[in-house]
């Protein structure tokens, strides 16, 4: 072969080859730009966008008439990727007036090889909006410059959030309660509804433009469901005045603590319940955690002689007694070896029922207890509600202590007859008047009136469950019974409303202390309802181990006087039109009675 034709056959092969190279490049683009075309499209979109959760609000917590007392607001939290900021000193200069943080302090947190570290948590979705701003103002400025896309400000996150609001406070905080830094209820209604108010988070996308969120490029890809919203049966401004009446007592009285209630007997519905100390759900719980619990159904106590109402409630439905029954009354009376005494020294007396109960009488309540024995009296403590839960579903209730009957010793009888030996809660206490003055017809309690979902369809929570205790003439006759407790010569005289019969009971009890499994101290308390001839409300007050004075009817009395009267009035309940014919509360009494007639 001549030298001109290997040429020409290397010059034809070269051709070939470079033919082919091209078919095969043409053939690659053809399918890069027609074929895959929407394949690579998608890969590079799923590159650009980025996926975060959308957090969904909690529900609100409110009162009867829908005046908020916890809820959602929107926030944000403005995190870094600190390895894409290439100038911490000057970022921290342009950043620092929108953040409200010194120039030094962003400096330090802008530095650094963290891709996720947060600047501002919690955030009014406000200050990322004014971020936002500032850096595209910046960027694009900058951008005109010679190697402005070096200069940019990139490497700023946000995080859609919400925080929890209580704008009223430590208002009813012990009911209320807390959320936990991951927001779910650790404490209080925000615990034991927590599965209701806690929403079901939805997804957004964004596009990640250079290590920055493209402004208006979010969209949600699976909105966020609120959650349910609680009502509760609480009325904010009677809950305001028991706060503050509760609070001046155990401060003037030196109390380690105290608790107001006040209920609807009819219905069950808890319309306040406030304690002190209190706490601010707004801020951290710093040290003692007991302040968090809710007194009112945790705390359990020995009810003293508020206890004897059920005693002779139980007597008079059995008809052991009348109300003007007579009674010897000693100061002092010994039990199986034990020696009991009535609170302050007095000669032998001959009084009522009534009147025993008048000026809660110890030795008189014993006599009662033996006439009904243990059996009928445990049925009767058991009945009201003692030894077991409300089921008002609050969380961390107690039950409290009431042993069974097989397990009383000799002196258990005279000493529950007066309302020692046994342990109840304040709401326990407080739903034994509440049957009281439903006509014996207890009433489940409850904080809950209803709820509204997502959609804002309100749902009104359905009837408490009812269980007959006494009958209504048993109920009725107590109540008459207890009235001479609120008079000049009864226990309470302090707790007396002009224009309205008041009925109630004082409780004066020792306190166990744990540390010595010993008594020490007292638990002062007075528990009443008023129209006594029609009542619509209940209060209880307790004061846990005030120091100097401790007498129920001198400490609880002026409380319950000062928020009874406010809830009556705020319920526009019209005084009793009809005065008290009161019974006899002393032999000489009951037969002077017998000789006008």
């Amino acid at each position: 072969m001549t030298h001109h034709a290997i040429v020409h056959k290397r010059i034809r092969t070269l051709l070939v080859a470079t033919f082919a190279l091209f078919g095969v490049i043409l053939a690659q683009l053809i399918s890069v730009q027609v074929v895959r075309a929407g394949t690579i499209s998608e890969r590079a979109t799923n590159e650009l966008m980025q996926t975060s959760v959308l957090l969904a609000p909690r529900g609100a917590i409110s009162d009867v008439n829908g005046v908020e007392l916890a809820r959602s607001v929107a926030a944000v939290t403005i995190v870094v990727d600190q390895t894409q900021i290439t100038n911490p000193k000057l970022t921290a200069e342009i950043t620092s007036p929108i953040l409200k943080m010194g120039t030094s302090e962003l400096e330090a947190l802008y530095t650094g090889t963290l891709k996720y570290k947060i600047i501002v948590k919690n955030a009014k979705p406000a200050m990322w909006v004014a971020l936002q701003t500032t850096i595209s103002d910046y960027n694009n400025k900058v951008l005109k410059s010679r190697d402005g896309m070096s200069k940019r400000l990139v490497g700023f996150f946000s995080e859609r959030g919400y925080v929890r609001e209580y704008p009223t406070g430590m208002l009813a905080s012990s009911l209320i309660g807390i959320i936990n830094h991951e927001g779910v209820g650790a404490a209080g209604i925000e615990s034991s509804l927590n599965s209701e108010l806690s929403g079901v988070n939805g997804q957004y996308v964004y596009e990640n433009g250079a290590g920055t969120i493209i402004p208006g490029s979010a969209k949600i890809r699976t909105e966020a469901k609120a959650g349910t919203s609680i009502r509760l049966t609480i009325d904010r401004d009677i809950q305001w005045v028991a706060q503050d009446a509760i609070s001046k007592a155990v401060k003037s009285s030196n109390a380690k603590s105290g608790t107001v209630i006040v209920m609807d007997p009819k219905t069950g519905a808890i319309i306040a319940q406030a304690s002190a100390p209190t706490f601010n759900p707004s801020k951290p719980i710093v040290g003692n955690l007991e302040v968090i619990r809710n007194p009112a159904v945790q705390d359990v106590y020995e009810p003293g002689s508020t206890g004897k109402v059920i005693t002779y409630a139980a007597a008079l439905e059995e008809s052991k007694l009348k109300a003007n029954s007579v009674y010897t009354i000693p100061y002092s009376m010994k039990v199986s070896g034990s020696t009991f005494k009535d609170h302050e020294p007095h000669p032998t007396q001959r009084l009522t029922a009534t009147g025993s109960l008048a000026v809660s009488s110890n030795t008189g309540a014993i006599k009662i207890g033996q006439q009904l024995g243990s059996k009928t009296l445990y049925k009767y403590l058991t009945d009201f509600g003692f030894g077991q839960s409300t089921g008002s579903h609050l969380p961390g209730e107690s039950a409290g202590l009431l042993r069974p009957v097989s397990d009383w010793s000799g002196t258990s009888l005279p000493t529950f007859s007066f309302g020692q030996g046994y342990s109840v809660t304040a709401l326990q206490a407080t739903s034994v008047f509440a049957t009281i003055a439903n006509d014996g017809v207890r009433v489940t309690p409850t904080v809950v009136a209803g709820t509204t979902d997502a959609s804002g369809n309100y749902i009104p929570a359905k009837d408490q469950k009812t269980k007959r205790v006494v009958s209504a003439t048993t109920a009725k006759e107590i109540r008459k019974m207890l009235e001479s407790v609120v008079s000049a010569n009864g226990t309470a005289p302090t707790a007396a409303i002009p224009g309205y019969r008041v009925a109630g009971k004082t409780g004066t009890a020792m306190r166990i202390n744990p540390n010595c499994n010993c008594y020490s101290g007292y638990t002062a308390s007075f528990i009443g309802f008023a129209p006594a001839d029609k009542p619509a409300y209940v209060v209880s007050v307790t004061i846990q181990d005030p120091k100097g004075m401790h007498w129920g009817g001198a400490l609880g009395g002026p409380v319950f006087a000062k928020v009874m009267k406010f809830v009556l009035q705020t319920k526009h309940i019209a005084p009793s039109k009809s005065k008290l014919s009161a019974y006899p509360l002393t032999e000489a009494e009951l037969k002077k009675s017998a000789r006008a007639k």
